[in-house]
């Protein structure tokens, strides 16, 4: 496999024939050019991280305080990118990451990072918080490998219900968030009070869902709660508007009809669950078959305890620095968690992951893959569906190259001694 040589060929080729590349390369161009294409409100969401944005500078830190140690005269020529997860070979140890509210970014919103990752083979972990049902999605990806983001609601029935769907879609694994049973004090948001929920985007796999669907109406028929009634505003008026829109059925009807709110407020009753313990695990397990990871891991005592529950993997992450102010960057605390693990189950990093050479350095450090999030939501603001294709590729050719340069054949040669 020669994907870096091929990539980097193919930019140059059509840049002899006046061609550019779809997206820049660098990524402090990447974020220069996705602020440009996005709405403010969508910036401060995508962009932002919780208070100081001091875990998501400790994402990056980590990485940069390590270095890789190339080696040299040994037979490069071909290099095997692939890695096995939970009994799937996948062609490379990148996968997309579940990201929420894509329609703040681009109209195809989940399609298109669902078409990228179909073109590259990669999985792609859907998202709770997705803007396109689950099934609309899957369908579209037409057998290319899946996964499901699972957040954790407070209706047990609405999890199962959930997972059911995720199963009837084909996904190949569920991926547990634990760290956003509250959201975290993003003053991005704040700052321009808006959060995308309350006007219905995001939430596609709730009004999409038959039990959800049971909640809001068990809402409708129940007496209106007391209280004084929302100011009628502009502001008032276009949030209504938005929520007509993004609510299923049409829009006109749905300006007439309560349904809307009805749902909005319904899932702001049941998106979290803070009394979620190790304990509840055992409800999970005994509804899939699948392959169970917890995202959210930042302690090597708590990847003991996932083991010890019967846990299928866990991926250290931080949540790209959404939730904790002053957490420690994931990469600083994968070393521990993967020599805690030793082996026994696949260990995944998320958070800070910015290019190939991140890639290289997370798995000499003892990940099995990475997920990538933000990059690939820049590139899709810049150019949609190929602009986030184009991102992911230039990863996974970085890391090819780097793989090579640094003197190995395979994902599995990385260790700690190629690192300094």
């Amino acid at each position: 496999m020669n994907v870096g040589r091929d990539t980097q060929s193919a930019i140059y080729r059509a840049g002899a024939q006046g061609g550019m590349p779809v997206v820049p390369a660098s990524w402090e161009a990447l974020e220069a050019a996705a602020h440009r294409a996005m709405s403010p409100a969508a910036w401060a969401y995508v962009a932002g991280s919780s208070g100081a944005e001091v875990t998501a500078a400790n994402n990056r830190a980590a990485f940069d305080a390590v270095h890789l140690v190339p080696r040299v005269l040994r037979d490069v020529s071909t290099r095997d990118l692939s890695v096995e997860l939970f009994g799937h070979r996948y062609p490379s140890p990148v996968l997309a990451a579940p990201v929420g509210v894509l329609e703040l970014v681009h109209p195809d919103a989940d399609l298109a990072i669902a078409a990228a990752a179909r073109a590259l083979g990669i999985p792609y972990v859907l998202s709770s918080q997705a803007s396109v049902p689950m099934e609309t999605v899957a369908t579209s990806m037409d057998g290319s490998p899946h996964w499901f983001q699972l957040y954790w609601s407070s209706n047990d029935e609405l999890v199962e219900s959930f997972v059911s769907r995720a199963e009837r879609t084909g996904a190949q694994a569920i991926v547990v968030t634990l760290d956003t049973h509250m959201l975290g004090w993003r003053p991005r948001d704040l700052d321009v009070a808006y959060l995308p929920f309350i006007r219905a985007q995001g939430i596609a796999q709730y009004t999409s869902d038959p039990v959800f669907a049971r909640l809001v109406s068990e809402r409708l028929a129940a007496p209106p709660a007391a209280g004084p009634k929302p100011r009628i505003t502009p502001t008032t008026i276009r949030t209504l508007v938005e929520m007509s829109r993004n609510h299923p059925g049409r829009f006109g009807s749905n300006l007439r009809s309560p349904a809307p709110r009805a749902a909005v407020e319904t899932f702001l009753d049941v998106f979290s669950r803070p009394s979620l313990t190790w304990n509840d695990l055992a409800f999970l397990r005994g509804r899939t078959t699948l392959p169970i990871l917890l995202k959210g891991i930042q302690h090597p005592d708590d990847a003991s305890l996932a083991l010890d529950y019967g846990v299928d993997g866990i991926v250290v992450s931080n949540h790209a620095g959404r939730q904790i102010d002053g957490a420690i960057g994931s990469f600083a605390a994968l070393p521990a968690i993967a020599d805690r693990v030793n082996g026994r189950m696949p260990v995944l990093l998320d958070s800070g992951v910015r290019s190939g050479s991140d890639v290289a350095k997370a798995l000499a450090r003892g990940a099995n893959a990475v997920l990538v999030g933000r990059p690939y939501v820049y590139g899709m603001a810049v150019a949609g569906a190929a602009g986030a294709e184009a991102v992911l590729r230039n990863i996974i050719a970085e890391f090819d190259l780097v793989l090579g340069l640094s003197g190995h054949r395979s994902a599995s040669e990385l260790g700690p001694d190629s690192l300094a």
